[in-house]
């Protein structure tokens, strides 16, 4: 069955598909393609897949369809800020779970719900490849037919082997994954083994060395040869001919929004598409912020717009409308939320949620010393915040004071992703250099000065930072002044943690012990998860205790200055009586 010729954007494929029972009563293979519309294309990219099910089992035909509509399906409905492997692979060991557990319901469990499968997401100019199982993957490049898959047998004799993974084979997935670049002219190959396994490659190469053979047809010819040869099972084969990809010179994505011209500096009383400016909250090289209200409705937003000094800067620009591609993307009460604009911009800006209140910085100005329970209060929303970011794959890379709101109802709020990294964004292909990460250097984790790739740990450095500024009233530091010149790791192997209680002598030995395992200067020896650190701030963690050396007032403030005032209170109850005598 043809598919004919397709063209997204920049990507030009031809593609064609054919299958047969053969001489077998059922046809328990599958095959599947999708390509999306729009910027999905981009996000996504496409996909191919093919899945033979396993003829042994009760239920192969069943669990071959599964296994490629479920999914095509499930990928696409996966966070676009998701990486393709991370999608793909959380997709197939669900999908694999839910075989596993429909083959336990059969008389037989060992002859399940159990298919091999081959899938393929051509997404900018990378192959990435999923396979478990015997069907296959061949790239055809400049007359050599190259596979790109490996069969999972085991072998009993010379003439003999079982499958030794598949779909739904195990509670457990062992799947094998490869990225590999892709070139206009390459021809990829899908089949199952009643195909490949009764067609000599010099066969396939012939037929996908033709141009003018259209897909459909060379996959027909195939099954036919097959069949003379003597293949007694289903046959299966997919081609995509790829005419073209992504130009390195071209960015589709954003080619329409980066032809929106940069909006002025607006004042006080000025309108942009309806939207008047009521105040100018923040401005800086990079951006402005204003308070605008709609005047259509009343209601009240903030509007970012990008500086002028950016507005031939193609790096700048997709960082810009990223911020709010991210935006519209999270829904956690800790991120501030972004607006859908009521009409069509006529220039370059974004809307976003009004959040009243303070800065985390005017907060700690304002409360240089406070409780433990209100500081772990705050850092727990922030947590909250992050961990909505880092389910998507996201990075803020730049978390400071400045960064962070507390509503007068106690609400935190992270207001700003103007330096996010977006992992399944950065495997696009684009034009220019990405710019690296724009943070704070005072919060930001060493990883970034040593040119390490950063993770969600590195975000946990900043937070640690924060909370640690919280806890000593904005005094104190936890590597002095020299943190801030480090650049190499023998600057970084130099320095020291400084106790919190150093600064303020109220901070537990404990809440010292969690900000020190937070801030160490290794990403390794940090918290794997953010909640354990918030968990370590609310309550004593045993390693923290153990330091027998420790005195009590690092240990426990609160207790030995309860103990102090009663030894001072009796000193003063005997002073007392004696000179009453």
């Amino acid at each position: 069955m043809s598919k004919g010729m397709h063209i997204k954007g920049e990507l030009r494929v031809r593609y064609g598909q054919a299958t047969s029972a053969g001489v077998k009563p059922q046809n328990e293979d599958c095959l599947g393609i999708q390509i999306p519309d729009g910027d999905l294309l981009a996000t996504k990219g496409l996909v191919v897949v093919v899945a033979d099910g396993v003829s042994a089992a009760e239920a192969g035909k069943e669990a071959s369809e599964f296994c490629v509509k479920s999914f095509i399906n499930d990928y696409f409905s996966t966070p676009e800020t998701w990486e393709v492997k991370t999608a793909a692979h959380r997709v197939l060991v669900s999908l694999n779970r839910w075989l596993f557990s429909k083959g336990q319901s059969l008389a037989d469990e060992r002859r399940g719900y159990v298919a091999a499968m081959s899938a393929l997401i051509l997404k900018a100019r990378s192959a990435h490849i999923f396979h478990v199982g015997d069907t296959r993957i061949y790239r055809f490049r400049d007359g050599a037919l190259e596979p790109l898959t490996q069969d999972h047998h085991t072998w009993v004799s010379s003439e003999t082997c079982y499958l030794s993974r598949a779909m739904g084979m195990g509670i457990n997935l062992d799947i094998d994954y490869r990225k590999t670049g892709i070139e206009p002219g390459d021809v990829l190959f899908f089949s199952t083994d009643g195909v490949h396994e009764h067609v000599k490659n010099s066969d396939i190469s012939a037929l996908l060395a033709d141009p003018d053979v259209e897909p459909d047809a060379a996959c027909q010819q195939l099954i036919d040869l097959a069949l003379a040869n003597g293949s007694r099972d289903n046959l299966s084969c997919q081609i995509l001919r790829v005419e073209s990809l992504p130009d390195a010179n071209s960015n589709d994505i954003y080619d329409a929004l980066s032809r929106l011209p940069f909006p002025p500096a607006l004042k006080v009383g000025m309108s942009l598409d309806g939207y008047q400016v009521e105040a100018v909250l923040h401005e800086s090289s990079r951006s402005q912020l204003y308070q605008v209200r709609d005047k259509e409705t009343g209601e009240r937003m903030a509007m970012k717009t990008p500086s002028v000094n950016f507005s031939d800067d193609a790096a700048y620009i997709e960082r810009f409308i990223m911020e709010e591609w991210i935006g519209r993307r999270i829904a956690n009460p800790h991120i501030v939320r972004t607006v859908e604009q009521a009409r069509p911009p006529q220039c370059l800006y974004y809307l976003m949620e009004n959040v009243e209140g303070k800065t985390l910085k005017q907060w700690m100005t304002e409360n240089p010393s406070p409780e433990i329970g209100i500081v772990v209060d705050i850092v727990q929303q922030i947590v909250d915040g992050l961990r909505a970011l880092h389910r998507r794959e996201t990075l803020h890379q730049d978390l400071k004071p400045d960064n962070i709101m507390i509503q007068p109802d106690g609400v935190v709020k992270i207001i700003d992703l103007g330096s996010a990294y977006i992992a399944g964004i950065d495997e696009t292909s684009v034009p220019f250099e990405r710019e690296q990460n724009l943070g704070t250097m005072k919060y930001s984790a060493p990883e970034y000065k040593l040119g390490r790739r950063p993770s969600t740990r590195s975000d946990q450095f900043a937070l640690a930072m924060i909370a640690y500024e919280l806890f000593t009233g904005g005094q104190g530091s936890p590597y002095g002044e020299k943190f801030a010149a480090a650049h190499t790791l023998r600057d970084f192997s130099a320095l020291g943690y400084q106790a919190a209680a150093r600064t303020n002598p109220l901070v537990p030995g404990w809440v010292d012990g969690a900000l020190k395992k937070a801030l160490s200067l290794n990403s390794e020896l940090r918290y794997e998860v953010l909640s354990e650190f918030v968990v370590d701030l609310k309550q004593p963690n045993p390693q923290f205790l153990e330091s027998g050396n420790m005195p009590l007032i690092q240990r426990d403030p609160l207790r030995f200055w309860k103990g102090l005032s009663a030894v001072l209170g009796a000193m003063v109850v005997v002073l007392l009586f004696l000179l009453m005598k």
